[in-house]
């Protein structure tokens, strides 16, 4: 059974940032902020089209970046109206601490959102440096703060280990500022390099694997002290506060993308849109369609994706999915739990080694 049948979400995307960070890859401009009415108004064109076809009403609504706190309140809320909501649908922006304020939480919050995410970091000062990130810790408790007087029942704190020059000391520093936030929800993200960003041609700089390993199980016990249980590799949450759009992305379910390079899926077919937000304004406004390509799934490669999506959250996979060899082979990495088999904390730590192990549902059944 698709646990995803009848979950719906939509993606929109906000590509303005004062300043990009040393690890970005995504499609983020910091000279382009005279796009942004115009870029809201090519929103807000791209869901009425989609509505106008039989968009579905969302379960879920992601609004990320770039900076979406960059958007004025009034035009991002504009941006969400146009999108129609099944009922409880989960609505979350990113939100850069620097830029809350009580205010504008609670514009959100009556303009229908619902869960914010505060890309936290760390809580060091040398380490947010190295990372090439501009906001001032001290503004992540203010910032809460706003977020719980506004009225907000859920949030998310981001938080990344693995920097240059971030000592275990500094990790548990962050990780002991960020728990004592009292957040129902946390993601903590491992330092990856990807291609043209600072980091990448700057391999001193480049995060250790085994220091790495130390932080994750370190943190992993510390939320789990707290109360927060972990539902997938890097996120973890108080029982209740889960990301259903994290979910519907790993039950591969449907949604849309709006913006520029946002990406869409339905029922094992891909696609996503040009990249800047200049070519996405003119593309819009013209009437075109604004998508740069697709891909089609076939049954084999979508159901081992299926496979590999699962392995990561503590659903995990049918004991079908591995043989009876691999299963040895793996032994300490999994375990069962009820009749599926779930990452063990090590093999969490080794996710992708055990996913190449991997059957999909079709071949496994």
């Amino acid at each position: 059974m698709n646990q995803a049948a009848g979950l719906h979400g939509v993606y929109v995307h906000i590509p303005f940032c004062a300043k990009r960070c040393d690890y970005c890859a995504f499609a983020t401009f910091t000279d382009r902020h005279h796009l942004q009415g115009e870029y809201a108004q090519a929103l807000r064109k791209h869901i009425r089209t989609l509505v106008a076809d039989g968009m579905q009403s969302a379960t879920s609504v992601f609004v990320g970046g770039g900076t979406p706190t960059m958007l004025p309140a009034e035009e991002l809320l504009s941006v969400l109206a146009e999108i129609p909501l099944a009922s409880r649908a989960e609505v979350t922006v990113e939100c850069n601490p620097d830029d809350i304020t009580l205010d504008m939480m609670q514009q959100y919050l009556r303009g229908g959102v619902n869960r914010v995410s505060i890309g936290v970091q760390s809580t060091v000062d040398h380490v947010l440096q190295s990372l090439g990130r501009t906001h001032n810790p001290e503004n992540v408790q203010r910032a809460v703060a706003h977020v719980k007087q506004a009225g907000f029942l859920t949030f998310n704190l981001d938080i990344m280990y693995g920097a240059a020059g971030e000592t275990l000391a500094d990790w548990q520093q962050t990780v002991a500022d960020v728990v004592a936030l009292e957040p129902p929800h946390v993601s903590a993200y491992g330092l990856t390099i990807e291609a043209n960003t600072p980091l990448a041609s700057q391999p001193e700089r480049h995060p250790d694997d085994d220091d790495q390993a130390d932080k994750y199980e370190w943190v992993d016990q510390r939320f789990a002290a707290a109360g927060m249980l972990n539902y997938e590799i890097s996120n973890w949450s108080l029982p209740g506060h889960e990301c259903a759009h994290n979910y519907l992305y790993w039950m591969q379910g449907n949604y849309d993308g709006i913006g520029c390079a946002a990406h869409a899926h339905k029922d094992g077919t891909r696609w996503w849109n040009v990249r800047t937000p200049d070519r996405y304004i003119e593309m819009i406004n013209a009437g075109e369609v604004p998508i740069s390509s697709s891909e089609v799934l076939d049954n084999e490669t979508k159901s081992l994706e299926e496979m590999q999506l699962l392995i990561r959250t503590r659903e995990g996979v049918p004991a079908s999915a591995f043989s009876p060899d691999d299963r040895s082979l793996l032994e300490g990495l999994i375990e069962m739990r009820e009749d599926r088999y779930v990452l063990t904390r090590a093999g969490r730590l080794m996710a992708n080694e055990v996913s190449i192990r991997l059957r999909g549902s079709q071949s496994s059944s």
